[in-house]
């Protein structure tokens, strides 16, 4: 299998859990509100239905950024993941604009008070657990597959994750403080606009053209080394990154004497390496060694 039929499953594998474990969390969280009366976790319950858009979203991102290049996409559907990765980020956004205004309104409406049983407590507490766990498999994944859509989906399962403890903060220290609630809410929102700051940055930041990182150069010069051998004077790096795969160029210096074929030979070697080696592609522009080197 190759990597990147083996990073599709694993994105794809991320995707389904999140949903499946969204839709059975709803449900308690659900039940448990009609049975405890909690508005709070009725308002909780389906927060975590939202979450299941934005799995879907990572599903239907995943399954056109793995579709193969074509005449109008040269390069692939890759960087169709960094769009959903600002659309999960908009997601987000509006879920901390909620809890912003929600808790707005509770330090305007002291008065206003939720009624929370033991059942509450098991099912926010369960819920902060089983969140908490899906956004570190989430990241986890998004480490494996460099991909960010699934980056964005775990951070809003911790969002999920965020609100339950709010809740929870809610149920056990209302009765002492009745602002508290309002406070930790306003915390959580500020906690998630940095997180939709970062996710749409990076996103944003792949689409328009990144700085080619030091390892990757030191990786690339290694591999030229081990298969050349020789100073060929490598500059000018550049790379593009299509989700799915990168697109890399870069100069190398080669005596003015050689024939065509043969640096063509050179650059070609150098490319089959870099491609099994680092699973990158790329283009080679060759320049003549200056007269005085």
């Amino acid at each position: 299998m190759s990597q990147t039929s083996s990073h599709t499953r694993l994105n794809y594998l991320a995707g389904i859990i999140s949903i499946i474990a969204n839709a059975l969390l709803f449900a308690l969280k659900y039940w448990a509100g009609l049975v405890s009366g909690s508005v709070a976790l009725l308002a909780d319950a389906w927060h975590t239905l939202s979450d299941s858009l934005s799995s879907v979203a990572v599903l239907i991102g995943v399954k056109m950024s793995s579709r193969k290049a074509d005449k109008k996409h040269p390069f692939g559907h890759g960087r169709i993941e960094n769009l959903v990765a600002i659309l999960i980020g908009v997601m987000l956004a509006i879920v901390a604009y909620e809890f912003i205004t929600q808790a707005i309104d509770k330090l305007k409406n002291p008065e206003s008070k939720a009624i929370f049983g033991t059942l509450a407590i098991v099912v926010t507490s369960v819920s902060i657990i089983v969140k908490e766990g899906m956004a570190q498999f989430s990241f986890y994944i998004a480490r494996k597959t460099g991909n960010i859509s699934v980056k964005a989906d775990g951070w809003h399962h911790r969002s999920d994750a965020l609100s339950s403890i709010v809740v929870l903060a809610g149920i056990f220290l209302q009765d002492y403080f009745w602002w508290i609630d309002a406070v930790l809410g306003i915390c959580v929102s500020v906690i998630l606009m940095v997180a939709v700051y970062k996710i749409i940055r990076e996103a944003v930041d792949k689409l328009m053209g990144e700085r080619v990182p030091d390892e990757i150069i030191v990786q690339v010069k290694t591999v030229i080394q081990e298969t050349i051998g020789g100073d060929l004077q490598v500059h000018h790096f550049h790379i593009h990154n299509y989700g799915t795969h990168s697109e890399l160029t870069f100069h190398i210096n080669l005596p003015p004497d050689m024939t065509i074929l043969e640096g063509h030979g050179i650059a070609d070697r150098i490319e089959k390496q870099l491609r099994e080696r680092m699973n990158i592609e790329t283009t080679i522009h060759i320049e003549p060694k200056k007269q005085t080197e």
